[in-house]
């Protein structure tokens, strides 16, 4: 076991550094916290030894804690569970008390800490135990604990320090925000204390001249304050109140690690140090425990890290991009066309004149711009991204393209003409990817000579914001053309999912019927304003009124007008069709004309619009919450297992990440599948029978989800690995 090494340097400082082998970033593993507790055991035992020094012999300092770790404790249930983390609460203790007299405070061996790069989540915490913490001035390191964007709270300490370092207040945004700083930045807020050229020598020189002083907490100290005050102080329960109501307020309470990081902030605070910690340790331990912190670890970590190292990428030779060509500049193109150069990818963006094309390539300026703004770029940066940019209408600067991306209108026949005037000029070993969110790509690829390197990319807007890219393969897609648009995603530093042509692919087949859903129920007379409110308390960012009203209410009559010509007598939302068409015939097509299903002051939406109820009067009796919140939840979990059932998805991996990613599913679930196995088959077969008795065949529960209830599986059981429904 090598993860921590130890060597005494002749001027009695001693070098703890923390050396994963076979790992790009140091994790904490329950042998790497064994014997790190064993050299500082060492290092106060040792007469010789004044000092003590943890760093990393990586670029970085750590990532954070061994997922398998986690898993261990989670498997040998709640008492496993807290007497691990109890564990490391020992060790980081030990080393911020250093040996000193319990009673005077004094005696104890100065332990620091320097930060070569990146230090998250326990990657933090351990620093946080020690007497000081220095950073090398690097811009490009990440300092911070961002476990709540996985479901999960710092754990490790790293609440109660940082609550008792900074105040609840001040510790906020690094706590339930996982916000992350550059070292400047985390030195400013307070996180850390040096930043300097040289942190090693700079460490070195505090431990050879630090007093006794120097090593005491301000919490171990006679008289310790927390900084705005503690809950029962006046303006502590002021801080208290606040941020219980506004993380009720963000959370909608769906999401366990907000609530349970509040308590422990909340409860520690009223508690000697020693007494918080333990109050950490439990409701960290009830969090493990609770199903949607597994599922929201396993898909916002586990399996999203998994997608975008290429977990479904065919297995053929690098196909890094050299050189991309944008077809269209409009507000997609333009996007792409940003991330990629943003990405150091050299891009031709073409578009029918040249100021069309300009303006898509200003689309980046603008964005630099407002970097340049907030600090978070510099000219420099700004420059080298627009000059990677050609602008232009001549169709010959795509020679020696690798790869293009058509992002013209959604109309075959444009697609068709731009798809041949490229093919015209690229290489023949060239990859063309269509950007489509509706059309079929086999259909698409009729256009294109070499079928085998033709594919979809779905891109989601804004898409320098949005993380999601859906990659599309058609009847003949072959697998270098897969592997290209995949190193592509990945350049561009987007998570990937790999889906089978078919009708609206996989995200969009399952955002429409949940916008379909809400305004059936306006339709049926339901509140508009349950509908919203139900989404809401449900986990969904948006109601489906309000995401109809943002996407365009005329984009979606476009596609109800495509889908019943394609249908015929099987198209199933007509009675969808009567709000939407009688929306459109009023004006009322979103947020653009500052008009929809919400009304709109200066593009500021002002609440629902009150005439939606003289054309849709309000049922004298309205639907349990429940009820409206299950309408809307299995009108898109039920067409994300028939879509794995059909397969056009492949992986419920793909499935729950694509879902969180793509279109915002409730993220404290997991994703679909995650939150089909929460709560179990039976009793999702349980709320489409009776959904499909009340609203008819939509909510008929696939035979697939019946066959995993009848034999007490789950998806995750079953499938998790990777493997496709029709090969189970």
């Amino acid at each position: 076991m090598t993860d921590f090494t130890y060597d005494l340097g002749v001027d009695g400082v001693a070098t703890i550094t923390w050396d994963v082998v076979a790992k790009s970033m140091n994790v904490m593993s329950t042998e790497g916290l064994i014997l790190l507790d064993q050299l500082i055991d060492q290092a106060l035992a040792d007469e010789a030894c004044k000092g003590v020094i943890i760093t990393s012999a990586k670029k970085d300092f750590a990532g954070g804690m061994d997922l398998n770790v986690i898993a261990q404790m989670r498997a040998g249930g709640a008492q496993a569970m807290f007497d691990g983390v109890m564990q490391l609460h020992g060790v980081l203790r030990k080393i911020e008390r250093a040996g000193m007299d319990p009673k005077t405070l004094k005696g104890g061996k100065p332990i620091v800490t320097v930060l070569p790069g990146t230090a998250l989540g326990i990657g933090l915490e351990l620093p946080l135990a020690t007497h000081r913490i220095f950073a090398a001035d690097n811009p490009k390191a990440k300092i911070g604990l961002p476990e709540i964007m996985v479901g999960i709270f710092p754990g490790g300490g790293g609440t109660t320090r940082l609550v008792r370092k900074m105040g609840a207040m001040a510790a906020a945004p690094f706590l339930l925000e996982g916000k992350l700083s550059n070292p400047k930045a985390a030195k400013a807020a307070g996180l850390i204390d040096e930043v300097c050229e040289d942190p090693m020598a700079a460490a070195r020189d505090w431990v050879l001249t630090a007093k006794d002083g120097d090593l005491v907490k301000p919490w171990d100290a006679k008289g310790y304050k927390m900084p705005g005050g503690a809950p029962y102080h006046p303006a502590g329960f002021m801080t208290f109140l606040g941020a219980s109501a506004m993380v009720h307020g963000k959370t909608m309470g769906v999401y366990p690690a907000a609530k349970a990081l509040l308590s422990a902030v909340y409860e520690g605070a009223l508690v000697p140090f020693d007494t918080a910690l333990k109050i950490e340790a439990r409701w960290f331990t009830n969090l493990l425990l609770n199903p949607s912190s597994s599922a929201m670890i396993r898909s916002l970590f586990i399996n999203k890290e998994a997608l975008e190292k290429g977990a479904n990428r065919p297995q053929v030779e690098d196909q890094s991009v050299k050189k991309v060509g944008i077809l269209g500049a409009g507000m997609m193109g333009a996007g792409i066309a940003y991330v990629s150069a943003n990405a150091g990818i050299e891009v031709v963006l073409i578009d029918a004149s040249q100021e069309a094309a300009d303006r898509g390539k200003s689309y980046s300026t603008g964005i630099l711009d407002k970097g340049i703004q907030r600090k978070k770029v510099t000219e420099e940066k700004k420059a080298e991204v627009l000059a990677r940019i050609t602008a232009t209408t001549d169709y010959a600067a795509l020679e020696g393209c690798d790869l293009i991306v058509e992002a013209v209108f959604e109309d075959p026949g444009v697609k068709a003409e731009v798809t041949a005037k490229a093919e015209a000029v690229i290489p023949e070993t060239a990859i063309f990817a269509t950007n489509t969110s509706t059309l079929p790509i086999s259909h698409l690829a009729k256009a294109s000579k070499r079928p085998e390197q033709f594919i979809g990319i779905h891109f989601f807007s804004p898409v320098d914001k949005m993380l999601l890219v859906e990659i599309i393969k058609g009847e003949q897609t072959g697998d270098v053309a897969v592997a290209k648009a995949l190193d592509f995603v990945r350049a561009i530093r987007k998570t990937p999912i790999v889906v089978n042509d078919a009708r609206f692919f996989y995200a969009n087949r399952c955002i429409i019927p949940y916008i379909n859903e809400g305004i059936r129920m306006v339709a049926e007379g339901v509140n508009p304003v349950l509908v919203e409110n139900a989404a809401k308390l449900v986990g969904m960012p948006l109601g489906p009124l309000q995401l109809v009203d943002e996407t365009s209410i005329d984009l979606g009559v476009k596609i109800a007008k495509a889908t019943k010509a394609a249908m015929g007598d099987a198209y199933p939302d007509g009675a969808v069709d009567e709000v939407v068409f009688w929306m459109a015939d009023q004006g009322r097509l979103g947020k653009k004309a500052d008009a929809g299903f919400y009304s709109y002051a200066g593009g500021k939406r002002a609440g629902l619009w009150e005439g939606l109820a003289d054309q849709y009067p309000r049922a004298e009796e309205q639907p349990e919450l429940t009820e409206v919140q299950h309408r809307l939840l299995m009108a898109q979990v039920l067409e994300a297992v028939r879509a794995f059932e059909q397969g056009v998805l492949t992986d419920i991996r793909e499935g729950d990440v694509g879902a969180i990613l793509g279109w915002g599913f409730a993220p404290w679930s997991g994703g679909p599948f995650a939150w089909l196995d929460i709560i179990g088959a039976p009793r999702a077969v349980e709320i489409c029978e009776a959904l499909e008795a009340a609203y008819g065949p939509r909510f008929n529960a696939p035979a697939l989800l019946r066959d995993i209830a009848d034999k007490g599986d789950s998806f995750y059981a079953r499938f998790g690995g990777g493997q496709a429904a029709a090969a189970a």
